[in-house]
């Protein structure tokens, strides 16, 4: 199968500002970079594929968005990315540096909390600082800031037990942006809150993306999402994953909730769910 990355996917022809688009700026060295790499797990029945090869580049200080049905591989690949898991055949590139190891400089939020139960909330968000050795004092405004943010204020001396899932999960957001870390790998980060924080969230992730200039890789099940944060859109298809699509987004920022009722950002919407009219739900 050719991958579309290189080559996109033949679909019906978007409109001049719903292009698809390969990878940009192939050849720079800052930003992330996947060749050929794929993941197969082993099982007692046999080899298991979950990600075909994929070969795209995510920029330095980009918002990227991976979007695609639940079990195409997209939380795998988040982990090669940061490491914590090596791919079968292939090689991920950061900043030109191959991965072999977990990174220093990245913050993760993952779909589960994975907060330590013996330390309070406000212990947990500075995790991340106590583990690198560096100065609490610089970062505790920083820490009780953003659970302000994310509505945990008042919350700082409670154990994980005490709160609720979605509030532990905006506990979890909070520890991964504490360090201010130049990559940002988010897996669904805001799937357990609700409704209204999220899109404050949403905004919120966006003005310090543009504001710090992070590089950020997100991967949602929401495709209204995908298209109000990022970027670029990669869109994969059922497992074993590949690429179906990368979908450029040309709409201007700052944005704001207003910029959902863009008729650029309805259309893209639609042509990005068409992917899964075949494929089954995306949950």
């Amino acid at each position: 199968m050719t991958n579309p990355a290189t080559k996109p996917t033949p679909v019906s022809q978007p409109a001049a500002h719903l292009r698809l688009v390969s990878d940009r700026a192939a050849g720079a060295i800052a930003g992330i970079k996947l060749s050929g790499v794929s993941k197969t797990y082993r099982s007692r029945d046999g080899d298991v594929p979950s990600l075909r090869p994929l070969d795209f580049t995510i920029n330095e200080g980009e918002f990227f968005v991976v979007v695609g049905p639940s079990g195409c591989g997209k939380s795998t690949l988040l982990k090669m990315i940061s490491g914590l898991l090596p791919p079968t055949t292939g090689e991920v590139l950061v900043d030109g540096e191959p991965v072999t190891k977990p990174h220093g400089n990245v913050g993760i939020v993952f779909q589960n909390a994975l907060l330590l139960p013996w330390r309070n909330i406000l212990s947990n968000v500075m995790l991340p600082i106590d583990m690198k050795q560096l100065a609490r004092d610089k970062y505790l405004a920083r820490a009780k800031a953003l659970l302000k943010l994310v509505g945990l204020e008042g919350f700082e001396k409670k154990l994980p037990w005490q709160l609720s899932g979605g509030m532990q999960q905006r506990a979890s957001i909070c520890r991964a942006l504490v360090h201010d870390p130049k990559i940002m790998l988010m897996d669904e980060p805001f799937g357990a809150l609700d409704a209204m924080t999220r899109e404050r969230m949403n905004v919120e992730l966006m003005r310090i993306q543009r504001e710090t200039g992070k590089t950020v890789l997100l991967i949602t099940h929401s495709i209204p999402e995908a298209v109000f944060l990022a970027d670029r859109v990669l869109v994969m298809t059922e497992r074993p994953g590949a690429i179906a699509a990368i979908y450029d987004v040309p709409m201007p920022r700052p944005r704001s909730l207003e910029t959902m009722s863009d008729p650029v950002f309805t259309e893209l919407v639609q042509r990005i769910r068409k992917h899964f009219f075949t494929q089954g739900s995306l949950d």
